[in-house]
């Protein structure tokens, strides 16, 4: 799938996971977003990437 919108506009990648309920899809690569994780009982708190999902009108198929 490549994406032809947004800010990751160009950029491709193949697809992790399907949301049809919503009409989105998650890319992998594309969308990453900065989750910061807080220090728990001994744990150290960081900060985690993870990618968030767009919508299917963002995105087309690129042929194989």
């Amino acid at each position: 799938m490549k994406v032809i919108a947004g800010k990751d506009k160009g950029k491709s990648g193949s697809i992790v996971r399907a949301l049809p309920k919503e009409d989105r899809v998650v890319i992998e690569g594309v969308a990453i977003a900065k989750r910061h994780v807080k220090a728990a009982s001994g744990k150290v708190g960081h900060i985690v990437e993870r990618p968030m999902s767009i919508h299917v009108s963002n995105v087309v198929k690129i042929p194989n």
